[in-house]
């Protein structure tokens, strides 16, 4: 699945183009699931693939701090101080 679907937003609240507003989509996309796709394996041949929602409470924070190792990351790489 295309790495970009994860940045689709499912609100008009959810359009803004800052770090925060990122984060959030990004994280409910993955825990949520619900994103459709295609993918092509090795012979070529595409099917259809959709996420399933993050069910159990460890991988959910497992996600989650990740995630948050990810945009906190990014925010030390564009100069944005981020708060523990």
């Amino acid at each position: 699945m295309d790495p970009a679907r994860f940045l689709t937003t499912k609100r008009v609240a959810d359009r803004g183009n800052d770090l925060w507003t990122q984060f959030n989509v990004v994280q409910e996309n993955v825990i949520r699931g619900g994103l459709h796709g295609t993918v092509s394996d090795d012979q070529g041949r595409r099917r259809n693939v959709s996420t399933r929602a993050v069910k159990g409470i460890d991988q959910d924070v497992k996600l989650n701090k990740a995630l948050w190792l990810v945009a906190r990351r990014m925010a030390e790489l564009k100069g944005i101080k981020a708060d523990a």
